[in-house]
């Protein structure tokens, strides 16, 4: 381990336990790899901390009084687009991680893991992973596959030309297929997708294996 590069870790959080317990425990569970180099537990500081710093990864609390911990991410992803971030948190509130993920962090754990259980998930962040708990993977993909509900008002028309967009068929070959023109495929793939809800033909192919469109 001590070949391995140092790892710089700020920690931005209004638990001063939290924060003194990282400090004497991650170096220990790294083999002295990893260790606290600052700290602070108002919200509004977190860019000047991490800039003053210069962590390679930095720790926030999402539960932090006003801006809170969210902004702080938006904040800090906004001065330094290159730091890796992990939101944490006392709660199970998974409206509040999907917001700071949206927000600009690489990852989130829950602050209840075990001192020992940090490590590996902040390696993975670092190697440019993103880290999350199956529960919160869940909720995060949970809307994805439920915000956009297919209408079932399709005519014959539109699933076919559905069904020729998800075979991944071009517009010249949809148009030979359809017998229109090239331009008249444009238009109707653009009130398809206008109909879908959808911003693109992938998007649309993608919608339709999900939901059953494809289906006679």
């Amino acid at each position: 381990m001590s070949a391995s590069p140092a790892i710089r870790i700020a920690v931005v959080d209004d638990h001063p336990l939290f924060a003194q317990g990282l400090e004497l425990l991650l170096p220990a569970m790294s083999g002295g790899r990893a260790r606290i180099v600052g700290a602070t537990a108002d919200a509004s500081a977190a860019v000047a901390l991490v800039r003053r710093c210069v962590p390679d990864l930095a720790l926030v609390d999402l539960h932090m009084p006003p801006p809170g911990g969210v902004r702080a991410i938006a904040a800090i992803r906004r001065a330094e687009p290159r730091l890796r971030l992990v939101a944490m948190s006392g709660t199970d509130r998974t409206d509040l991680a999907v917001e700071a993920l949206r927000a600009g962090a690489d990852g989130y754990l829950p602050k209840t893991s075990e001192a020992e259980q940090l490590m590996p998930p902040l390696l993975a962040v670092l190697d440019g992973w993103a880290v999350l708990p199956v529960d919160l993977l869940a909720a995060v993909l949970h809307p994805v596959r439920t915000a956009r509900p297919a209408p079932a008002d399709l005519d014959a028309e539109e699933r076919r030309l559905l069904r020729l967009i998800a075979a991944g068929h071009s517009t010249a070959d949809i148009a030979v297929e359809l017998r229109v023109s090239e331009r008249t495929v444009k238009r109707l793939t653009a009130s398809l997708l206008r109909k879908l809800r959808v911003s693109s033909r992938t998007e649309a192919a993608a919608l339709a294996g999900t939901t059953g469109l494809l289906q006679p």
